[in-house]
């Protein structure tokens, strides 16, 4: 068992960052708008905040731009996506941003409504986090050094070391050609998607790293939206009679494409014998895990105005649709909802995961209660989610416990995809909050937004979360992507004050799925079990750390670790010490 030093500590706050009068400015401003959008306010009497913005202090400077040009083509209002991952294999969290362009580059063509701000780069970046070569969270570009630069119309990316080589690699999905980067284990990373065999040409948005056959070749689902061109693009019109973005079902539907992953490099595409071809979908938000119980993964879509589908593995290669069976399509009224982003995770210590679906403004997220076997019903309203989330739209989002109290709390980036009636003369009328809820031991969730810090009172259109510990603190932090705005490092500021303690677990295997996606940690302690899941997807359009974070509460003392090996293999660690990071190698616990 490898210990590593978990307590460098970097970055300042935004308070911080900015004069006495900057900030005092800065309150009653975003107080303002506040209270003229309904939004929750933040507490000015906190002294200290949650979460600290730091992107620009770290050296985390990109802007994305959507291209818009007043054609309201419906890619511009999607993305985009981010990644926390470890490239370069030295213990601390890298970032790869997904970034647009402009859709219709025709002569003649109208011109961005938004013209890129002082110093912006075009395409794609990969920011190198330099924590373990100087002590301090800090960032570097270097998109050109690594071979990432690109120039397609960016949706999301998906991580996972899909040759076994012990390196994290990168699928990055487009409106147009997606792109596998496979990382060279040198810093640099080449473009591998012809020879791979997993060219597709649809409008795809999240993917999934996924072992669905036990192989131990991480297999790749890639969820595709509509069937939607520049030439066949349509008219629509908002309530006030302005130009507005179409809804998806103006569009014809795709269906979502499944890559066997041959060992060799090599991917063959078996959509069809799957089953997955027969069920389009516009699909958005996926995660992937063993929904019954079976020892098979199973695949979870959250569909854009239409049903969810819930793939339950057949375990012989094929899949059954189970989404209406298994109560996991509607809401609890029957209604298919415009969903976006999922969370998946035991949030009552239960040893079951539930599932979370941010949908559009007036719909709010649904909060699916699990049996662990499959079958889900509606506890929106149960667990007090349903009425704060109703005023907006939701995109990326995670289970995560950001105080360490040992439960899993909830994030959720907001930001409208058509205009909005109280923003009616803004120049993009699109912007909403973002919102945090804290977890209240398993039985209902309180909203904490106004508590969080100055961050969570900026009203911009969010669509990406990515989740992980970027400074190595035991807090877990939140990169979040802005459509057409800049992106958001918000640094947990929690263990600073409140003294609870925290365990993270990286597993290591030694041939085959490397990083051991898909397998399931159980931590025990007096009274209680801890259970999570390592797996880089969910959310919206992004990748989150494959280190699993446990928050312990005011007791350091861990009985047991306890992991259940993707092969269905146990093994248990015992006198395993708290606030460190971890790595469990497989075949050095005790079995059984």
């Amino acid at each position: 068992m490898k210990h590593e030093n978990s307590k460098l500590r970097g970055g300042r706050s935004l308070a911080a960052a900015m004069s006495r009068r900057d900030f005092l400015f800065f309150v009653p401003v975003a107080a303002a708008w506040a209270r003229r959008l309904n939004f929750p306010t933040f507490d000015r009497s906190l002294r200290s905040p949650v979460f600290s913005e730091v992107a620009s202090e770290v050296g985390l400077n990109f802007h994305h731009l959507n291209g818009a040009t007043g054609e309201y083509f419906m890619p511009e209002i999607m993305g985009a996506g981010a990644a926390l991952f470890d490239y370069d294999n030295d213990g601390a969290l890298d970032i790869y941003l997904v970034q647009g362009t402009l859709l219709d580059a025709r002569k003649g063509a109208p011109q961005p409504l938004f013209p890129p701000p002082a110093g912006w780069q075009p395409g794609n970046r990969l920011f190198r986090n330099e924590l373990m070569r100087t002590g301090h969270l800090k960032f570097t570009d270097v998109t050109e050094q690594a071979g990432l630069t690109s120039a397609g119309y960016g949706m999301g990316v998906a991580t996972g070391d899909y040759d076994n080589d012990g390196f994290m690699d990168l699928f990055v999905t487009n409106f147009g050609r997606n792109i596998l980067y496979h990382n060279n284990g040198d810093g640099t990373f080449t473009d591998v998607t012809r020879q791979s065999g997993l060219e597709n040409k649809a409008w795809a948005t999240s993917a999934s790293w996924v072992d669905y056959d036990n192989d131990g070749n991480l297999d790749l689902f890639v969820a595709n939206y509509l069937d939607f061109t520049i030439k066949g693009n349509k008219r629509c019109f908002a309530p006030t009679g302005e130009l507005d973005y179409c809804t998806p079902k103006m569009y014809r539907p795709v269906s979502a494409r499944l890559f066997h992953n041959l060992g060799n490099g090599k991917f063959v595409d078996i959509t069809e014998e799957s089953g997955i071809g027969a069920f389009p979908g516009p699909g958005l938000g996926v995660v992937c895990a063993d929904f019954n119980g079976d020892g098979w993964m199973d695949i979870y879509v959250a569909n854009d105005g239409a049903p969810n589908y819930l793939w339950l593995n057949q375990k012989n290669g094929t899949f059954k649709e189970a989404g209406l069976a298994s109560g996991a399509a509607y809401n609890g009224e029957g209604t298919p909802q415009g969903s976006m982003g999922i969370a998946l995770g035991d949030i009552s210590n239960r040893g079951v995961e539930d599932l979370l679906v941010t949908n559009l403004t007036k719909e709010g997220c649904v909060l699916y209660r699990h049996d662990g076997k499959g079958n889900f019903y509606d506890a929106t309203a149960e667990f007090g989610l349903w009425q704060p989330t109703f005023p907006y739209t939701g995109f990326g989002t995670q289970w995560f416990d950001y105080d360490n109290d040992g439960f899993l709390d909830v994030f959720i980036a907001n930001g409208a995809v058509t205009r909005q009636e109280s923003l009616r003369g803004s120049k993009f009328p699109f912007h909403q909050i973002n919102q945090l809820f804290h977890n209240e031991e398993g039985k209902r969730f309180r909203e904490t937004t106004r508590l969080a810090g100055p961050a969570f009172a900026l009203s911009e259109v969010s669509r990406g979360a990515a989740f992980g510990d970027v400074n190595n603190d035991g807090n877990i932090d939140i990169l979040v992507t802005n459509n057409n705005g800049p992106v958001r490092l918000l640094l947990n500021e929690t263990g600073k004050h409140n003294g609870n303690h925290w365990l993270q677990v990286r597993l290591e295997q030694s041939r085959k799925n490397l990083f051991g996606i898909g397998a399931r940690i159980e931590l025990q302690q007096r009274g209680r079990k801890l259970l999570r899941r390592v797996h880089t997807d969910s959310s919206y359009l992004g990748a989150s750390d494959v280190r699993v974070h446990f928050g312990l509460g005011i007791d350091p003392k861990i009985e047991l670790v306890v992991v259940y090996w993707p092969d269905g293999s146990k093994e248990s660690w015992d006198k395993v010490p708290a606030d460190t990071i971890i790595t469990l190698r497989k075949g050095t616990g005790y079995k059984g």
